[in-house]
């Protein structure tokens, strides 16, 4: 893991405090967990993904944010048929720019076995400044391009640069899938995106007390367009914000999910499973 990435993992969660939250009630029909990070939890991957399955939550995707972790996630992938993996440089990290070497590293790992998506990658207008966003959306054509030429689908992070993400998608030629992975989005950007054809993919601050705006665009976001995330460990999902996440956590969020969309848990839980399936492959 990079120095970068390491200080501002720990900045942001030094708010942290407490257990892993007890699991919750299983699904009656399994899902899946589209974004998490197996690398920067505490827990053993064989037991994060002991504790998911005994929840109903049978796959996962586990995620890269520079080429050290997009390795490890890649190596985890092969060696745990329940998990694939995504590898890229993440725009906090591509914010200082990336050599030719490291792009065609990560065109390399994105072609192996069990790695199914290209990202996270994307633009994060919050924490990098404004003389460092040419460098992120440089990055963030040539993930465009690395998704194309893969077949792999093309995994956003869009934080507060939503109108630069969908200019670039659409200048470049987005790829045949798209996922926003924790869409931050209301629900005029939502419908933006189901226009377009990308997946939106929710996480657990869609279940926080201030998100919303973001339960409105997830109430509109068509059902075939949707996918359910923890980010773990990150955006753990109410009533445990601040703990530790994993991905046995999906079912809090996609109950909080089907109860926002009026649906039923086991139809919302299909459905994210096929659309799983349809976005990164069959397992």
């Amino acid at each position: 893991m990079s120095a970068k990435w390491g200080v501002d993992w720990v900045a942001r969660n030094s708010g942290r405090v407490g257990d892993p939250p007890p699991p919750p009630d299983p699904l009656a029909v399994p899902a899946v967990d589209a974004h998490c990070h197996l690398d920067l939890m505490d827990t053993p991957v064989a037991e994060a993904v002991a504790a998911a399955r005994a929840v109903g939550i049978t796959r996962m995707v586990t995620v890269g944010v520079d080429l050290e972790t997009s390795r490890w996630q890649a190596e985890i992938a092969a060696a745990h048929p329940e998990v694939w993996a995504a590898v890229a440089i993440h725009p906090n990290e591509a914010a200082s720019g990336v050599d030719e070497a490291t792009f065609e590293a990560i065109a390399k790992l994105a072609r192996a076995d069990g790695v199914v998506a290209v990202g996270e990658t994307g633009l994060d207008y919050f924490r990098t400044p404004p003389e460092r966003h040419a460098a992120q959306q440089e990055s963030f054509r040539r993930h465009i391009a690395i998704a194309k030429e893969t077949g792999r689908a093309l995994m956003i992070h869009d934080r507060e640069a939503h109108d630069d993400t969908l200019r670039i998608l659409a200048a470049e030629g987005a790829p045949e899938r798209v996922v926003f992975h924790a869409f931050s989005g209301d629900a005029a950007m939502a419908r933006t995106c189901a226009d377009a054809g990308y997946v939106m993919s929710f996480a657990g601050n869609v279940t926080f007390k201030n998100a919303g705006e973001l339960r409105a665009a997830a109430a509109v976001a068509p059902r075939d367009l949707l996918l359910v995330e923890t980010d773990a460990p990150y955006l753990t999902p109410a009533p445990w914000r601040g703990r530790p996440g994993g991905p046995y956590l999906v079912p809090l969020t996609l109950r909080l999910l089907a109860q926002t969309r009026g649906e039923q848990v086991d139809d919302l839980a299909a459905a994210v499973a096929a659309n799983a399936e349809r976005t990164f492959g069959p397992w």
